[in-house]
């Protein structure tokens, strides 16, 4: 077994919001893992094909415009917006949380992360909670693919 594999795994919404708000320098990563990841500890550019200086991942910390609002939704929304990555990317693809430092922006203002501590997976369940609390939002949303014609 590999080390990823064995890696823990928040299976619930609740138990990764409890982490997010007791941890700072928390990001999420949909790859194949940390193992292929921390070969190079680098993402690359898809149209132009440059090695970026760092891992493409998405902050989990909460912004402190979110005020005293919901954890929960804050990382029910950031787990739902790349939620569709699996299906238009690779079938391997999988959500997994690390602690790092950001070395610059990607060019889609994503954070990119060297310094990278994989910490675990966010498991099935939770990204099926979710999808739950962003449809019962007031507003309408919906992954950043907006559509499902790639």
């Amino acid at each position: 077994m590999s080390s990823s594999e064995s890696m823990p795994v928040w299976d619930t919404l609740d138990a990764l919001a409890e982490m997010v708000a007791s941890r700072q320098g928390l990001y999420v990563r949909w790859s194949r893992g940390p193992e292929p990841d921390l070969k190079a500890v680098s993402s690359r550019d898809g149209l132009t094909g440059l090695s970026l200086p760092g891992l493409s991942a998405n902050a989990l910390d909460v912004e402190d415009w979110w005020g005293d609002r919901s954890v929960r939704t804050w990382v029910a929304r950031r787990l739902y917006d790349y939620s569709h990555l699996p299906r238009v990317r690779d079938p391997r693809t999988r959500p997994w949380v690390l602690h790092g430092a950001e070395a610059g922006r990607g060019p889609d203002n994503e954070p990119l992360v060297h310094q990278v501590e994989p910490l675990g997976w966010i498991g099935a369940r939770a990204i099926a909670e979710a999808g739950e609390v962003i449809t019962h939002q007031p507003g309408p949303w919906g992954p950043m693919l907006r559509n499902d014609t790639a």
